[in-house]
């Protein structure tokens, strides 16, 4: 009897192999065949900025090319990003400085990526084998108060404006200032300029991304918009209690709206006990330091393998997507990874190469094929094209 019942656990030990074997080749050529689209990455700042070649494996940050292909991210939005150390006479230009290095990117590696600017170029773009590169400029600050900055970018190639990033302008306001700062606020939400500028997007066909906006500014802005909104790089609140991260009321408005949520990869939005992980690990190894310090500094200070404690399993991102398309539907979920703008990201999410790991791990919750096209770029694409009508 011994006997045959360990057979009979070799063979269900084997089955069970098999399966997942399986299920590793179904998932790999499902992610594959998908459109895959990142919605949110900052390698320009990151590393182009800094003279990295990107077209080559170049061993730091989270992303280049060929981690990119590796991951196959068929679609990847290039950040625009400054923080609000740069203002009127110089965020303007240097927001083109970063655009002028995705472009020598592009010139310099044809063969590889090319700029794309709607639905027909991104289809061409990715059929002939390429990195579709899409600009994203994050922060109104970028366009200095002038339409005809915003205009600007838009002509060259930006297809979506984040109204702020932590910082707020003077037009909208940042769900930092709206919930730390708020005594600072000459206003709350979005003014009149800021009503024309959402307007005047909505005519170019340039999306309106309401990732770091305030709960103010997020309402006045869909009470303006025309056009589905994209939410580039954000996650659930009911599971981080994050300013950055949205609230279910503002999910569910998105969903109405007809837009597209995409979920960050960090740490700190995903890991309900993130900080608190951080200031416990700085107290271990760091003990009777009498130096104020914020959250984020104590992070930097933390040796590596301290750092590494700190990654959440994969499962949270997973659990955010759970939750989202709960909420919103399927039909408005996607992918932000804000790669190369965080320090910290699950488990298993090392760079932009592990992007498979997100396909498999929605295999592995249940989610159907299409289902999964819709989340990993499907959902993203539909709101981009839908700008053009």
């Amino acid at each position: 009897m011994n006997a045959m019942k360990q057979k009979l656990l070799c063979c269900a030990s084997m089955l069970w192999t098999l399966q997942l074997l399986g299920q590793g080749d179904r998932s790999q050529r499902l992610h594959e065949d998908a459109l895959v689209i990142d919605a949110h990455n900052d390698v320009l700042y990151q590393s182009v900025r800094r003279g990295k070649d990107i077209g080559k494996r170049i061993g730091t940050g989270h992303t280049d090319l060929p981690r990119i292909r590796e991951g196959g991210i068929d679609v990847q939005v290039f950040a625009v990003w400054c923080d609000e150390k740069y203002g009127k006479g110089t965020v303007f230009a240097y927001a083109n400085k970063q655009i002028d290095g995705l472009m020598d990117v592009i010139n310099r590696y044809p063969e590889a990526i090319a700029l794309a600017t709607d639905g027909k170029s991104i289809r061409q773009t990715v059929a002939q084998g390429k990195i579709a590169a899409v600009i994203g400029v994050e922060g109104g600050h970028m366009i200095e108060g002038r339409m005809d900055y915003l205009d600007s970018l838009f002509a060259r190639g930006a297809r979506y404006l984040t109204l702020t990033w932590n910082n707020s302008v003077d037009w909208a306001t940042s769900a930092t200032d709206e919930t730390r700062n708020p005594s600072k606020l000459k206003h709350k939400g979005l003014t009149d300029f800021g009503r024309q500028v959402i307007h005047r997007m909505n005519e170019l066909g340039m999306m309106v991304d309401l990732s770091h906006v305030g709960r103010q500014t997020f309402f006045d802005a869909m009470e303006v918009t025309t056009k589905p909104v994209l939410v580039s790089h954000s996650n659930a609140y009911a599971l981080m209690a994050h300013p950055r991260n949205l609230h279910d009321d503002q999910i569910t408005a998105v969903a109405e709206n007809g837009g597209v949520i995409c979920l960050n990869f960090y740490s700190g939005f995903l890991d309900p006990m993130h900080y608190t992980k951080i200031n416990r690990l700085y107290e271990k190894h760091a003990p009777g330091d009498t130096v104020k310090r914020s959250t984020d500094a104590k992070y930097r200070l933390l040796p590596p393998a301290a750092k590494e404690q700190l990654r959440p399993p994969l499962s949270l991102l997973l659990d955010h997507i759970d939750y989202m398309v709960k909420l919103a539907g399927i039909d408005h979920v996607g992918i932000g990874s804000d790669f190369d703008g965080i320090t910290s990201t699950p488990k298993g999410l090392d760079d932009c190469s592990d992007f498979p790991k997100i396909t498999a791990g929605l295999l592995q919750r249940g989610y159907s094929e299409t289902d999964i096209r819709k989340i990993l770029g499907g959902n993203v694409l539909r709101v981009m094209e839908a700008q053009e009508d």
